[in-house]
């Protein structure tokens, strides 16, 4: 059991040695007078105060000894309305289509497959998750913890469809500066490598900004593309997940819009970037992607206590509860004599 004081130790002591030294004398002031015991329960009182004050507490939730490397995978994943376009033949469906039949997979649940697959190669990494859309986002900071990674990429979905503003390939470009270079600040010779995962498509009107420079910051990486030049259409996403399935209009024409893979738009990434594109098809080998990618220096971390839980404080706190009833008929007994002294005045 430990403690997590609410005040420092010190001013608690303080506290309960000035209450506590003065119900004492005041039960010792006339032990035997009528309502003299009262003083006993308001020192228990104290002491329950005190107890509640240091709020003690049972350590749980440890994290277990973890394997850490030198090597730290950003992995950089485009969630516009781009990538829920459903010419990602795989044989996953994850919805049904407005006649209840399975919806092909998307874009995003190729990328989502390969961020799980290379994180399963890459044991021992640090693996951070980041989206963009309208705005880049940190999804998860760095961390050994596979599974947080993949509880985080199965949790990801594609930005709302009325908040959308159309696809811009760069959009993440200044948020991932600012990170790696503080990064490098902090940490500085450790490994990084970073995946972009995205269509290519650029739809906002502007000339994409240039990703040179990100590239001194990094040691490696890959650009990987989903879709297909023929293109799909794209799913609507609302906010929230019904299982039903409608998609994004082309209101030009009143059809479905369709979205389309960039292979050059991708390509100029990974040139800037100084790393290999790749388009990507369902069940596709991770081997060319992380070809020359390894987690060395491999060092196991001591157990860490991540968080405090099962605090036992209410105990006390109900004890203290059932000792204040006590108190009960004096103050009803006082609040007797206040009104028969106020009836006596009149």
């Amino acid at each position: 059991m430990t403690v997590n004081p609410v005040l420092p130790v010190w001013a608690l002591i303080v506290f309960g040695v000035v209450l506590g030294g003065f119900a004492i004398w005041q039960f010792l002031a006339g032990p035997r007078r009528a309502g003299a015991w009262h003083w006993l329960a308001r020192l228990l009182m104290v002491v329950l105060l005190i107890v509640i004050a240091l709020r003690p507490t049972i350590p749980g939730n440890h994290r277990p000894p973890a394997a850490m490397g030198d090597l730290d995978v950003y992995f950089v994943v485009d969630t516009t309305s781009s990538m829920a376009a459903e010419d990602w033949p795989d044989d996953e469906a994850t919805g049904t289509d407005e006649n209840g039949a399975p919806a092909p997979a998307t874009r995003l649940d190729g990328a989502k497959a390969d961020i799980t697959g290379i994180a399963d190669r890459l044991a021992g990494a640090r693996y951070a998750l980041v989206s963009f859309d309208a705005v880049a986002v940190q999804r998860m900071p760095l961390t050994t913890d596979a599974t947080a990674l993949r509880s985080a990429t199965e949790a990801m979905t594609q930005e709302i469809t009325t908040y959308s503003r159309g696809s811009s390939i760069d959009a993440p470009v200044d948020f991932l500066t600012t990170m790696l270079t503080q990064a490098e600040e902090q940490e500085p010779g450790r490994n990084r490598i970073l995946f972009y995962l995205g269509d290519g498509e650029q739809t906002s009107g502007q000339q994409p900004g240039s990703f040179e420079g990100i590239a001194p910051l990094i040691r490696g990486g890959g650009v990987l593309g989903y879709g297909t030049e023929t293109g799909g259409t794209m799913r609507e996403f609302s906010g929230y997940q019904d299982g039903s399935v409608r998609y994004i209009q082309d209101y030009s024409t009143g059809e479905p819009a369709v979205s389309r893979l960039d292979p050059g738009a991708l390509e100029t990434i990974a040139a800037q970037l100084g790393v290999d594109a790749e388009i990507r098809t369902p069940g596709a080998s991770l081997d060319a992607v992380l070809d020359g990618i390894s987690v060395a220096g491999v060092r196991v971390q001591d157990e860490v206590d991540i968080r405090r839980t099962d605090e036992l404080y209410w105990v006390f706190a109900l004890a203290l509860g059932a000792v204040l009833l006590t108190e009960i008929p004096g103050i009803v007994g006082a609040l007797g004599e206040l009104r028969r002294t106020r009836g006596g005045r009149s």
